[in-house]
């Protein structure tokens, strides 16, 4: 077989079986997500039309479920939230479903490094980020996923189709990316918690540098836009996500004051564009406990299904909850 043919027979090959979702639109369902890397996996999620609610964050969003969210917010609800993700990276991908939805529902994950005056600089990870994913159109994206990644990736939809192989992902981006909670050794937790290493590097998100207050923090511009392009019906949140208070900037010192100054800007973005912020990145009876905890920033599954509840609540009433888990920074 000549080098030509073997490359047509790729380029046949992996457009037959769509890893990434070409074809996908309203009417047209993604397949099986089977791509390890969510950065490939979510645009065609977004374009698909079939979610008009939305999580986006990074892994301390990854376990909140979207079956669990939909009776509580409202909508039918996919998970964008990406190991390790920017604030760039993000933004993206919500761009992308806005582009096609206007949604019912969305929550926005926010750690440290929405408050970063790099966010603008250091806009993606060493995980590949396929911008012509999520460009309109995706122009020549049959020919641009012709490489050893995609072929594999086809592969393994073949053999989701013909032998029952596992989707890596849920069909609405969720998957429980913990271990399991019966291998849970609180000795080990603390000692990732307390020792500054996390259990899961390839899941944390970037730690930003040290900034001074006054330091800008430019991804709070794309966040206020995203919330501005939204139609006024939609039912926005946002949410600063609960790691363990080993991981927060403490009251007095100087991480503590750039992190202070941080929610007040973002809960004068949220008073502004009618979004509720609420704040879980707290000294709280949850994030002071390690058991709570897989490492400083990774969170239990049962504190995920109470963050669900949680966000629910601080929308309906507006209010901190009286047992110090949240505070309400912003209402509608």
């Amino acid at each position: 077989m000549s080098v030509a043919a073997f490359g047509l027979g790729v380029i046949g090959l992996v457009a037959v079986f769509d890893p990434y979702g070409l074809r996908v639109a309203p009417g047209r369902a993604p397949g099986p997500l089977m791509d390890g890397n969510q950065r490939f996996m979510y645009p065609q999620i977004a374009r698909s039309g079939l979610y008009d609610a939305a999580v986006f964050g990074s892994s301390t969003s990854r376990l909140l479920d979207p079956e669990q969210l939909e009776p509580v917010l409202g909508g039918r609800f996919a998970n964008f939230a990406m190991n390790a993700a920017t604030p760039f990276e993000q933004a993206a991908i919500a761009r992308v479903f806005l582009r096609r939805v206007s949604p019912k529902s969305v929550v926005f994950g926010l750690d440290a490094n929405w408050c970063a005056a790099d966010a603008d600089t250091k806009r993606l990870t060493f995980r590949p980020f396929p911008a012509w994913l999520y460009a309109e159109g995706t122009p020549w994206g049959f020919l641009r996923q012709v490489n050893g990644q995609s072929l594999a990736t086809a592969a393994r939809v073949a053999l989701h189709r013909w032998a029952g192989l596992p989707a890596r992902l849920r069909a609405d981006g969720y998957a429980v990316f913990t271990p399991p909670e019966a291998t849970y050794d609180a000795k080990r937790a603390a000692t990732h918690i307390h020792g500054g290493g996390a259990a899961m590097p390839e899941a944390a998100p970037a730690d930003p540098p040290l900034d001074p207050v006054e330091a800008p923090m430019p991804a709070l511009a794309w966040l206020d836009d995203l919330l501005g392009g939204m139609p006024p019906e939609t039912r926005k949140v946002v949410a600063f996500m609960p790691v363990h208070v080993a991981a927060q900037g403490l009251p007095g010192t100087s991480k503590g004051a750039r992190e202070a100054a941080c929610k007040a800007r973002v809960a004068e973005i949220g008073a502004r564009r009618g979004t509720s912020v609420v704040d879980f990145r707290i000294s709280s009876p949850v994030t002071t406990r390690d058991t709570n905890y897989w490492d400083a920033l990774h969170y239990r599954l049962s504190i995920a299904a109470r963050i669900v509840t949680a966000l629910g609540t601080a929308v309906a009433t507006g209010a901190d909850d009286p047992d110090g888990f949240y505070r309400v920074l912003s209402r509608p």
